[in-house]
C-alpha cells in the first residue's frame, strides 16, 4: 500500500463510497419487489458494492480491483437469469456494476464520483419521464437534428485541425465550434418553446444565448422570421432582451483585462441593459403567442436549420478575417479602424482591444472609441436583422436597439 494511501483522506474516500452506494440503492430499494421474484441487489448490496471498489483501489493491488468487478459482473449475471418477471431488463445488473466503478473512482476523484453517483440515481428515479421523452414527447424530426447535433460535435470537431489558416484567423476547429454553437442555440431555443410558457420560452432562451453571442442570437432570430416560425415583434424583442446580456458580459470582460475600467462602464452598462430588458420584454409580452404544449402540431418539427447556422458561421469568420487583414495593411495606427470593424460582428473582443491598451482619461481619448464601437456594433445588428429576417424585423429591432445603445453611450461619453 502507498504512503499516500495511509492519510487521513482514506476515511473520507470509504465515506464517499458508502454514500454513493447508499444513494443508488436507494432507488433500487423502493423498486423491488417481495418475495420469491424479489431481485437480487438492493440498498445494502449497491452500498457493499460500492465500498468494495474503494477498497480494493485503496489497496493498490490493480488485480485484486480486476477480480472484484469480475465478481460483481458474475452477480450481475446471476440476477438476471434468475429474474422472473415479465421485463426484466438489465438496469439494475448495469447500474450494479457502474456503482463499483464508483467506489474505485472515489480514490481517483471525490467530485466526480458523487457526480457520477447523483447522475446514476437520477437516470434510476426519472425512469417513467425518460421513457415518456423518448416515445411519445420527442418527434421524428427532433431525434434527426439531435442526431445531426452530437455527429457535429462528438465526431466532427475532433478531426478538425486546430490550427490557423491565415495568421490567427480561419481555424477550421473554431469555425467547427461555431457552428456547433449556433445549431446549439437553436436547439435550446425550440426546447424552451415546447417546455416553457411561450413568452418565458422565448425571453429565457434570448438571454442565454445573448451570453454566448448576441450578434448570433439576432440572426438566429431574424431566419424564424424568414423561414415563418415567428413574428416580428416578438423576435425583435427576444433579439433586445439578448442585448441585456451583452452589456452585462462586457462588465465582466471589463473586470477581466482591465479593472480600471468597470467605474467607467458600470452605470453606463446597467442603464443600457435595463432599457433594452424592458423595451424588449414589452415587445414580447405584446405581441399574440402561440401557449407551448407537451407535442407540436406537425408530427416532423425541426429543432434547427443547418444552412441558416453554417451562413452566420461563414459571416463572423469573414468579419474577423477582414479584422485582421485590415490590421496587416494599416499595422498599429489602425486601432480604430479595426476595433469599429470588429464591433460589427463582437464587441467584446473589440472593447478589451482598447481596454488592455489604454487607460480612462488618457490622451488617445479611449472613451470615444468604445463609445464608437458601440454605435457600430448596434448599427451592425440593425442591419444583421434585416439581412437575415426582413425589413418588418429589422424596423421592430431598430428603435430599442438604437435607444438603449445611446443611453449607453450617452452616459459614458458625457454622464461622467
Amino acid at each position: 500500500m502507498n504512503e499516500s494511501v495511509l492519510s487521513p483522506s482514506m476515511l473520507a474516500v470509504l465515506a464517499t463510497a458508502l454514500g454513493c452506494g447508499l444513494l443508488v440503492g436507494l432507488d433500487r430499494e423502493r423498486r423491488k419487489l417481495r418475495g420469491p421474484r424479489r431481485p437480487l441487489a438492493g440498498l445494502r448490496t449497491f452500498a457493499l458494492t460500492s465500498v468494495s471498489g474503494a477498497a480494493a483501489m485503496l489497496s493498490g493491488q490493480h488485480a485484486l480491483v480486476a477480480v472484484g468487478a469480475l465478481l460483481v459482473v458474475g452477480l450481475a449475471v446471476v440476477a438476471y437469469l434468475r429474474n422472473r418477471t415479465d421485463d426484466p431488463g438489465v438496469t439494475t445488473e448495469v447500474a450494479l456494476f457502474l456503482t463499483y466503478l464508483i467506489g474505485v473512482l472515489c480514490v481517483v476523484s471525490l467530485p466526480l464520483a458523487a457526480g457520477l453517483a447523483v447522475v446514476l440515481t437520477a437516470l434510476l428515479t426519472e425512469r417513467e419521464t425518460l421513457h415518456r421523452f423518448a416515445t411519445e414527447w420527442l418527434t421524428p424530426g427532433e431525434m434527426r437534428d439531435g442526431i445531426i447535433l452530437l455527429t457535429v460535435v462528438l465526431i466532427g470537431l475532433p478531426l478538425l485541425p486546430n490550427r490557423p489558416l491565415w495568421g490567427p484567423v480561419l481555424n477550421p476547429q473554431v469555425i467547427g465550434q461555431l457552428l456547433a454553437l449556433l445549431l446549439a442555440l437553436q436547439s435550446l431555443a425550440h426546447l424552451s418553446r415546447r417546455l416553457l410558457a411561450a413568452r418565458q420560452a422565448l425571453a429565457l432562451s434570448s438571454l442565454a444565448s445573448g451570453f454566448v453571442s448576441s450578434t448570433a442570437t439576432v440572426a438566429t432570430l431574424g431566419m424564424a422570421v424568414r423561414e415563418g416560425r415567428g413574428q416580428p415583434g416578438a423576435m425583435a424583442g427576444a433579439a433586445l432582451i439578448s442585448c441585456v446580456a451583452t452589456l452585462l458580459q462586457l462588465l465582466l470582460v471589463t473586470a477581466a483585462v482591465q479593472a480600471a475600467w468597470l467605474p467607467v462602464l458600470l452605470w453606463p452598462s446597467l442603464a443600457g441593459a435595463l432599457v433594452a430588458l424592458l423595451w424588449g420584454a414589452w415587445l414580447v409580452r405584446g405581441a399574440q403567442l402561440a401557449p407551448a404544449g407537451d407535442a407540436p402540431a406537425a408530427g416532423d418539427v425541426r429543432m434547427f436549420s443547418l444552412r441558416a447556422a453554417a451562413l452566420i458561421a461563414a459571416l463572423l469568420t469573414g468579419i474577423q478575417a477582414a479584422v485582421y487583414g485590415l490590421s496587416l495593411w494599416l499595422g498599429p495606427k489602425g486601432m480604430l479602424a479595426g476595433t469599429l470593424l470588429a464591433s460589427l460582428a463582437e464587441l467584446h473582443s473589440a472593447v478589451a482591444a482598447v481596454m488592455a491598451a489604454t487607460l480612462p482619461g488618457d490622451g488617445q481619448h479611449p472613451e470615444t472609441t468604445i463609445a464608437l464601437a458601440l454605435v457600430v456594433h448596434a448599427a451592425s445588428k440593425c442591419v444583421n436583422a434585416g439581412l437575415t429576417g426582413g425589413w418588418r424585423y429589422a424596423l421592430a429591432l431598430a428603435p430599442g436597439m438604437l435607444v438603449h445603445t445611446g443611453v449607453a453611450v450617452g452616459w459614458l461619453v458625457w454622464g461622467r
